[in-house]
This record gives structure tokens, C-alpha cells and sequence, in this order.
């Protein structure tokens, strides 16, 4: 597994996360605040339009907490759309956990914002991602940052 120092071996992660699509401590009311603000990491960074915030929020309403993906953790996405600018992702680490409805994986520190303009250019990401969110010290350093450049370091 990958620790902290090596994960600058992740392009594709590195480039997925633009200028303004990380915020560390965030206060979130309930799950769809905390997805409200991964969203509006990804309009901020240039990577989504709002109606693409929206399409995530939906996805949750209709489906119920499948983006829990692991303990602690939510990816949040919405389908392949013309809301979606350029692949990217958003990270939003919460200051008190957020119960999301899953029985498993509750409750949620961590929030990513997923967007993709088709059904396979994330795959990159995707596997990058499974291998630092699959490391527990990668996790903790992610979740114990106190700032968005110590996140970005890591990519």
C-alpha cells in the first residue's frame, strides 16, 4: 500500500482535484449539505455546473446512500451530463461526522465530488483512488489536515 509520501505517484488524482475543489473542516447540517458542498467544489473549480449539484442530490433521493462506499466515507456523483464541464473531483473533510442512512459505513468525515463526461474517463481515477482511500494512514492524514495544501500534497 502506498503511504502519505508516495502518493505523488497518482497523475491522474493530482489533476482530477483543480484550484478551489478542496475544503477541510466543513460544518455540514445533514448529507445533502455535505453533498451540496462537494457540488459547489466542483462548479468552483470550474469542473461542473449547478445543475450537476443537483443531479447528485437526486441520485441520493432516489437510490438512498449507495455513495457511502466505505466506513466513514462518500463519493458523491451524479450521471454523465452536459452539467459536466471537465472530469474533476472535490474533497470536503467534515469537522463532525454526518450520518448518510448507511447501516454499514455510517457516519461520514469524508466527502468526494465525482464528475465525469462520459461513462469511462474516470477510470483512472477511479483506480487511484481506490488505492489511497484502501490506506488507512493515507485516509488519516486526509481527515487530520488541517489545511487544503496539506491534502494537495499528498497528490
Amino acid at each position: 500500500m502506498a503511504s502519505p509520501k508516495q502518493l505523488s505517484n497518482y497523475p491522474a488524482l493530482a489533476k482530477a482535484f483543480a484550484d478551489n475543489s478542496i475544503r477541510v473542516g466543513a460544518i455540514a447540517l445533514d448529507r445533502e449539505h455535505a453533498i451540496e458542498m462537494a457540488g459547489e467544489l466542483l462548479v468552483a473549480s470550474g469542473r461542473s455546473t449547478p445543475e450537476y449539484t443537483q443531479s447528485m442530490l437526486d441520485a441520493v433521493a432516489e437510490n438512498g446512500p449507495y455513495i457511502v462506499i466505505a466506513p466513514g466515507i462518500a463519493l458523491a456523483h451524479g450521471r454523465p451530463s452536459e452539467a459536466v464541464l471537465e472530469i474533476g473531483l472535490s474533497l470536503v473533510t467534515l469537522a463532525e461526522p454526518v450520518v448518510f442512512g448507511s447501516e454499514a459505513n455510517d457516519p461520514v468525515r469524508l466527502v468526494l465530488g465525482l464528475c465525469a463526461t462520459d461513462h469511462n474517463s474516470h477510470i483512472d481515477i477511479m483506480a487511484e483512488l481506490a488505492t489511497v482511500l484502501g490506506d488507512a494512514e493515507s485516509v488519516n492524514t486526509v481527515l487530520n489536515a488541517v489545511d487544503s495544501d496539506q491534502i494537495r500534497l499528498l497528490f
